[in-house]
């Protein structure tokens, strides 16, 4: 079983997040489950969403405490919550900043930073990141097919909204594609 944890602040979309990837997880032909953790359920307050993947039946219900994936939407998390705890050797840490991570990264643990707001103010014309980092979490993990996340998104969103969708989260995964 893979495991992966996102960190986000309340607003930005880290369930939906979740649950789009387990449903492309699922359409990529594995078993998946996503659920959220939430501390202050407010605007801006920071929250967990939390992704299973395995090619068994998954009966484990507890958070996560060792994933080998972390999404971090917001950098300035780092600076309030320890978004490496327990994360494992060989694991792939995921983060949306167009600076270098300057933060004691645990040995054996590879960071991926991608600039996801800057393709999302583009294509979207908001600054609401989680699709494209989920093209972003396609690429470097290989744990979901960009075919999948199209059509996960294309049945969460309609019209032009699902294009947009799409759009940016296709432009993240060519952008990363061979990072991990």
């Amino acid at each position: 079983m893979r495991e992966l944890r996102i960190h986000g602040r309340g607003g930005q979309g880290s369930v939906t997040a979740a649950e789009l990837i387990a449903i492309a997880a699922f359409k990529s032909g594995v078993q998946a489950q996503a659920f959220p953790a939430f501390g202050v359920e407010r605007r801006g307050a920071p929250v967990q969403a939390f992704v299973r993947f395995s090619d068994k039946k998954i009966r484990l219900r507890s958070q996560i405490y060792q994933p080998n994936y972390v999404i971090v939407q917001d950098s300035t998390l780092i600076a309030d919550v320890n978004v490496f705890a327990g994360i494992q050797e060989g694991g792939i840490v995921l983060v949306n900043t167009e600076r270098e991570i300057k933060q004691s990264v645990p040995e054996g643990v590879k960071v991926v930073a991608f600039d996801a707001t800057k393709i999302a103010l583009e294509e979207l014309g908001l600054p609401i990141t989680n699709t494209t980092l989920l093209g972003a979490f396609a690429a470097v993990s290989g744990e979901i097919t960009l075919d999948a996340l199209s059509e996960a998104l294309s049945e969460r969103f309609t019209g032009t909204l699902a294009e947009k969708n799409i759009k940016a989260a296709t432009i993240a995964y060519n952008m990363l594609k061979g990072e991990a």
